[in-house]
């Protein structure tokens, strides 16, 4: 379907007086990841105006950078501007084509960091590159060697509870490395006896800290957010369940000094 333009998939009235938000990363987060986390944060997006009346036109067609993939954009739906602020503006949802929101890829190389494009200069350049069977609901799981999740990633796969994600870490115990990309700051931990890495992640998820002392001073200072901003979570070994504790607790000992993170640089106090 590659090489079906865009317009030919989707032609209604809204078109023809609308603007093309080209939503990408603003320098905290990612919209394809608000998109799949909160669909009214998503919506807030849309209302976002910033210094400019970008979006002058009745309608908004939306664009969310698929930014694993290049040039790779996921349809987030087309509003209508109900009422404008100096500050923001009123959407609302429009029902038409709301079929293919979230699943609908389309194909389309933007020109530097552009927010709004005119859909009569650039349609003809966007083809429908995916159609997706269901609507996208986040990255599915890597296999255990690829597991590397900022917070924010791995707080919307436990939130969601993703069958493939949950699955496969409820399944294993382990040995995991926590950075803090603010300070460089490492902390290695371990999940054994009844619990498996999910359940143990999922502990992070809901405090910020999973109880290590260092961690939960930090958090208690700044709150949730420092951990949504500057906590990376790897999965360094796996286990089956039936594994010896015993092993896990040495590779966890292993790790901690070959990453040294029971001193100046890291975060373990033993």
């Amino acid at each position: 379907m590659g090489g079906i333009e865009l317009c030919e998939l989707i032609n209604c009235d809204e078109l023809d007086d609308c603007k093309v938000h080209l939503a990408s990363w603003d320098g905290n987060n990612h919209p394809l990841d608000v998109f799949v986390n909160d669909r009214e944060q998503w919506n807030e997006w849309n209302e976002y105006r910033g210094h400019r009346n970008d979006f002058n036109k009745k309608y908004i067609f939306s664009l969310i950078k698929f930014y694993s993939e290049p040039d790779v954009w996921l349809f987030g739906g087309i509003f209508k501007v109900v009422a404008r602020h100096t500050d923001r503006y009123e959407v609302s949802l429009e029902r038409k084509n709301s079929n293919l929101i979230g699943r609908l890829k389309v194909r389309f190389k933007r020109n530097g960091r552009v927010r709004s494009v005119s859909p009569d200069r650039y349609f003809q350049e966007m083809t429908v590159f995916e159609i997706l069977r269901e609507p996208y609901s986040g990255e599915e799981f890597p296999g255990y060697e690829g597991v590397c999740l900022p917070f924010k990633k791995l707080e919307t796969v436990i939130n969601q509870s993703r069958n493939d994600w949950r699955s496969a870490l409820s399944s294993v115990k382990g040995v995991y490395l926590i950075t803090d990309k603010s300070n460089g700051k490492k902390y290695v931990g371990s999940a054994y006896g009844v619990t498996g890495i999910w359940s143990r992640w999922s502990c992070y998820i809901r405090t910020g800290h999973g109880n290590n002392d260092e961690l939960a001073s930090i958090i208690k200072e700044n709150g949730l957010a420092y951990a949504r901003k500057n906590l990376v979570f790897t999965l360094l070994e796996y286990r089956p369940m039936k594994a010896d504790d015993k092993v896990i607790i040495e590779r966890e000992s292993f790790w901690k000094k070959s990453l040294l993170t029971q001193g100046e640089y890291g975060y373990n106090k033993n």
